[in-house]
């Protein structure tokens, strides 16, 4: 951030007034500038940001009308306090924004890429189930749509009793197609 200090020049004040209250501003930092770190190292624990908010702190001291201040002390003391609470307040916003980002991101790439091991994947068992029998595919996919095995039965005409031996089959018959279909798949890869 870029801070841009502009002079007004005020036609009822003399250079020497203008000398005497720069030099006055010096000295108050000279006194206070320690104290003010200190204090916001009591908050803070980092001497860098400390020093940080110090001279914050100065930068509103110097933008106030600080001549009018009686007790410069105090002052300083509470500005630097309720400014590093507000620094650690803003930190605290800021890290939290950083982590939603990274959650959201990260569920958005998970959230593709499972979406194309899903498609591969169902793209994967149509081809399997092509290569069935119209009656193992039906009962495959009756069985795992949540039908019973008496609708099933009265599906592809069968006695309700045979369901169980002719579903079995039809998933070993599945796993074998879909084996030989990876073999086939890896020794192209080879």
């Amino acid at each position: 951030m870029e801070v841009k200090a502009t002079v007004i020049e005020n036609t009822n004040t003399t250079s020497q007034d203008h000398d005497a209250s720069y030099i006055r501003f010096q000295q108050l930092f000279k006194t206070y500038y320690p104290r003010v770190v200190r204090k916001v190292m009591t908050i803070v624990k980092n001497k860098q940001a400390a020093e940080d908010i110090a001279q914050e702190v100065f930068m509103k001291l110097y933008h106030t009308d600080w001549e009018t201040i009686e007790h410069m002390s105090a002052w300083l003391m509470t500005t630097a306090v309720n400014t590093a609470y507000n620094d650690i307040r803003s930190e605290k916003r800021h890290k939290a924004r950083e982590e939603k980002q990274t959650h959201y991101s990260e569920q958005a790439v998970a959230s593709i890429e499972e979406t194309f091991m899903i498609k591969e994947d169902v793209t994967e068992v149509q081809e399997v189930l092509k290569k069935l029998t119209e009656r193992d595919r039906t009962i495959l996919l009756l069985k795992y749509s949540g039908y019973n095995y008496y609708d099933i039965a009265s599906a592809i005409h069968v006695e309700h009793t045979s369901v169980g031996s002719l579903l079995a089959r039809a998933k070993m018959r599945f796993k074998s197609t879909y084996n030989q279909m990876k073999g086939e798949g890896s020794s192209e890869l080879r």
